[in-house]
């Protein structure tokens, strides 16, 4: 249903002045852009920074703007310049010698779900993730070293994070 309704809002059926949709390789191009903005600020301070990608009343794929969250946590506020949100976005914080942040948690696919909506994370390493909620998968878009890494990241922790994991597995990850 989601999918179907982002083609819907870009092929113009519900904002008349819409575009044709492009694909996902626009909203990882503005994600891209964002963790590169908001990737520093959240290494240093060892914060997570949330916020949303979807479309403006124009059609244009926009971001909100980035808010500081906790160590990790972060709960986006709803944006005024988006009338249709397609995706979450949010980083990971700082290293601290685990996979952990490395790969997105249980709670992040299901808070994504929960609202309807797909999403990107941002982790220390400098992966970034799609967290898609219709198949409940996360699948690496890049991996380590693709966005800012944080200073003493050290990739052999976290040798074994495979491309993709589907929910179930994403489960049993965490549990290991």
């Amino acid at each position: 249903m989601r999918h179907l309704l982002r083609n819907l809002i870009c092929s113009g059926l519900v904002l008349a002045s819409a575009p044709v949709f492009a694909g996902p390789r626009d909203e990882i191009a503005l994600i891209k852009k964002v963790f590169q903005e908001i990737q520093p600020s959240s290494l240093q301070r060892n914060r997570e920074y949330c916020g949303y990608i979807g479309y403006d009343l124009d059609g244009e794929l926009v971001a909100s703007k980035a808010r500081r969250g906790r160590k990790s946590s972060c709960t986006p506020r709803d944006p005024r310049n988006i009338d249709v949100i397609v995706a979450s976005y949010h980083t990971h914080g700082g290293y601290e010698g685990h996979d952990g942040y490395e790969v997105p948690s249980v709670e992040d696919i299901e808070s994504d779900e929960s609202e309807g909506i797909d999403g990107y994370v941002a982790t220390p390493g400098g992966r970034l993730w799609y967290i898609d909620t219709e198949d409940m998968v996360i699948s690496q878009v890049c991996g380590a070293g693709c966005l800012m890494q944080a200073e003493g990241y050290e990739p052999e922790a976290d040798a074994d994070i495979r491309d993709s994991y589907s929910y179930d597995e994403l489960v049993t990850w965490y549990d290991d």
